[in-house]
């Protein structure tokens, strides 16, 4: 008896989101020889959150030559720490280069994930109402999902000035002669103050929580360094150099003894505490704003910052620090705990984003797998978990390039690299095997789990016990750091690229009918998990 063909996708495969995560995929899909496929994106350019951010001051964090593709490396960068509009720009060329504004479609915002158990299809449900089908999908939704709508704070609806937010900012707004105040000094903040701190009548900072902000080693690239920066291999040469130095620090702290590394770890947060505040003592003029800003907590207990104008910007007659907690907004201002109303004709919401590792993130009935199954319930109630953080089980056909445990310390564009360098593997084995269904086994899943929290027992002391006073986005709301891989760098990229194949089951239109699988030889499978 013939098998009936099911109605086949209209795509092969549906990335969702055209930022970092997503041009790494469509590169590899289309050096793998995948074209028919589509990136679905929110807004109406790719660069993700270099797209969407664009406040005063913005600019990246780590030195360029850490922040680009390895496929694609710029030895043309203005800054040796690019500017935002660099950084976009770059993303942008990289898409154009590789071919992949063709499978671009923008506005299109993917609001609910549905596995079709009959078709062995994704159906992606977009805000608009249309639906996208798709055999695979690979998630490229970075690590800041969301910004959060709801700051937090009673009657932030309510103020009748302009309300800026940083993934949202009105750059037609003139900010000279008004009055400002700031909420929140995290990484958005603290780039955004001390660029409008000249041009504002006031600004004041609303502080909850104390930041780490280092010097920042920035300048102009000279040409002849960018030429230098030009030979082939040079920067590949450097950045793996850096990178083999994090490997070292990062796998020092999660395989080392635990009754070395917790007094290690003691140690060293008392000492960075001890020379900041002799750092803060030569930057900050006055002894209250100084005293205001030295954090209690360990350097990376909290996501540091690098800034040369931050800390200074504090002695500026015009700046001020509060400290005190906020009580609520009204029409006309920002009210604190102590009575006092500070008026304002502006207010920046830098209160932050829906972060990936915590289970908040996930709202229940968006990914629905095979059975009915549920991504945010399973993250709810069994805790954040995914096979070498791209696959969960229960959700075939599907990846994620920023999961659970998947920082390594390294730059964006490496992990992302890795990640998607998995799915295209998966995804091409599957064509391979001719399966229209490819996923990742439980015990496979379950085993690769308990081995990473395990791994993790250094970093939840460091996080939650040591450092629990502090509120951290690297600590989630379960009391799991779910945002880093306890792991190092290079473990983390041949874990992600050299994966068991048999680690996934696969099935084809025959196998499904009979309830089996498709396997190669044991031969075969030896060879490609040693590969």
């Amino acid at each position: 008896m013939a098998i009936e063909e099911a109605t086949p996708p209209e795509f092969e495969v549906a990335v969702i989101g055209a930022g970092p995560g997503g041009i790494a995929a469509g590169v590899k899909l289309r050096k793998a020889g995948i074209d028919n496929f589509v990136i679905l994106e929110r807004a109406d350019d790719v660069g993700g959150s270099w797209h969407e951010n664009h406040y005063p001051g913005i600019g990246v964090d780590i030195p360029a030559i850490a922040y680009q593709y390895s496929f694609a490396r710029n030895a043309r960068w203005s800054r040796f720490f690019p500017l935002g509009a660099e950084v976009k720009s770059y993303h942008a060329e990289v898409a154009r280069r590789f071919g992949l504004d063709p499978h671009v479609r923008f506005h299109t915002n993917v609001a609910r994930e549905e596995w079709d158990d009959a078709g062995n299809y994704w159906k992606l449900h977009t805000e608009d109402g249309s639906v996208v089908t798709a055999r695979f999908v690979i998630s490229a939704v970075g690590a800041f999902v969301r910004p959060k709508e709801d700051a937090g704070i009673p009657g932030w609806q309510s103020f009748e000035g302009k309300i800026q937010r940083p993934a949202d900012w009105d750059d037609d707004y003139d900010l000279t002669g008004k009055r400002v105040g700031v909420i929140g000094t995290g990484a958005s903040a603290v780039q955004i103050i001390p660029a409008i701190a000249p041009e504002v009548a006031r600004l004041e900072v609303f502080q909850r929580t104390p930041v780490w902000s280092v010097p920042k080693p920035d300048f102009q690239v000279p040409a002849a360094v960018q030429r230098l920066l030009g030979i082939p291999g040079l920067q590949a040469g450097l950045h793996g150099s850096a990178l083999v130095v994090v490997d070292l620090v990062l796998r020092g702290v999660v395989k080392a003894p635990t009754g070395l590394a917790r007094p290690a770890m003691d140690r060293f947060d008392a000492a960075c505490i001890a020379g900041y505040r002799k750092y803060l003592k030569r930057v900050v003029k006055d002894p209250a704003t100084r005293e205001g800003l030295t954090p209690d907590f360990g350097v990376l207990a909290k996501r540091p910052t690098m800034s040369n104008s931050y800390l200074k910007a504090y002695n500026r007659d015009n700046v001020a620090l509060v400290t005190d907690p906020i009580d609520k907004i009204t029409a006309t201002g920002i009210q604190t705990r102590d009575g006092a109303l500070h008026e304002f004709d502006v207010i920046v919401l830098a209160t932050g984003y829906e972060v990936f590792s915590d289970p908040e993130t996930y709202r229940p009935g968006t990914v629905v797998g095979r059975n009915g199954f549920d991504l945010a319930r399973f993250y709810n109630e069994e805790g954040l978990q995914a096979y070498q953080s791209v696959s969960v089980p229960g959700l075939p056909n599907r990846w994620t390039l920023c999961g659970p445990y998947s920082w390594t310390g390294s730059g964006w564009h490496a992990f992302v690299e890795m990640t998607a360098d998995h799915a295209v593997r998966a995804i091409t084995e599957a064509g391979a095997r001719l399966a229209t269904v490819v996923e990742v086994r439980k015990e496979a899943a379950d085993a690769y789990h308990r081995a990473i929290y395990r791994q993790g027992e250094s970093l939840r002391y460091y996080l939650t016990d040591l450092n629990g006073h502090v509120p951290t986005y690297y600590r989630n709301s379960q009391g799991d750091t779910t945002y880093v891989r306890p792991s190092g760098f290079f473990e983390a990229r041949r874990g992600n690229r050299k994966f068991p194949l048999d680690d996934y089951r696969y099935e084809t239109p025959q196998s499904a009918a009979t309830g089996g699988d498709t396997r190669r030889s044991g031969t075969r499978r030896a060879a490609d998990a040693s590969a």
